[in-house]
């Protein structure tokens, strides 16, 4: 289990999250699913059964922290919105779903385990964004060598909103349980699939004229042979 504060309009929230799960492959377009499919073949991911797909990984892996470690220097992360579910609301955050792309091309359900999960310190009540939901974009810079380059960049309506995510995971009641969390899909990347020492992610909301960001640092642990 993970106990996370996060701020929500202001006030600080206790929240603990009992089970993680990772949507993958969960966009609207067909042709976009196929274009992110694609993307990790050519790094030798095989392709999904079906789609959209569901992983369990231990909640544990949910993290606030602004650094987190990982085995050697394969991994990176991908923004995604993040649905958490609390006793009180529904509510939506950033998060960063960090994947070491070694392991990968060999089994997807434990790449994902391998890494921590960051998500940003602040929610909102999903109830203050459903009206203007595909209004809301999503952004990545990742930093290499000292260089900040735009990563991802794109809007959440490239992924199957919220409710329609949900009704469509395996014994769902159409709702996520209290204690849940999901990521809920990612976009396209600009140039190719890679790491860096830092990783920013950011959903902005032009309607209300708001940002949920968040920013962290990867440190890579020698592997001994």
């Amino acid at each position: 289990m993970a106990e996370l504060a996060f701020r929500v309009n202001g006030a600080g929230r206790q929240v603990n999250v009992e089970r993680l799960v990772i949507a993958g492959w969960t966009g609207r377009d067909r042709a976009s699913v196929e274009h992110h499919i694609a993307e990790l073949a050519a790094i030798g991911v095989k392709p999904p059964r079906e789609v959209p797909c569901f992983y369990r990984v231990g909640a544990n892996l949910l993290t606030t922290a602004a650094e987190i470690e990982v085995a050697g220097g394969d991994s990176s992360g991908e923004v995604e919105f993040v649905l958490v579910s609390a006793e009180d609301a529904l509510y939506v955050g950033v998060g960063s779903d960090h994947t070491d792309r070694k392991v990968e091309a060999y089994g997807v359900t434990a790449s994902k385990q391998m890494c921590p999960k960051p998500i940003g310190p602040e929610l909102w009540p999903l109830a203050e964004v459903e009206a203007h939901w595909d209004r809301l974009e999503l952004r990545s810079h990742v930093v290499r060598g000292g260089r900040r380059v735009l990563y991802q960049e794109g809007p959440v309506s490239k992924m199957l909103a919220p409710a329609d995510l949900v009704a469509r995971m395996p014994g769902s009641p159409r709702a996520l349980p209290p204690g849940a969390a999901m990521f809920c899909g990612t976009l396209a990347v600009q140039g190719e699939i890679a790491g860096g020492e830092r990783f920013e992610i950011e959903l902005a909301d032009p309607v209300k004229r708001r940002r949920l960001r968040h920013a962290y640092t990867v440190r890579c642990l020698e592997i001994a042979e």
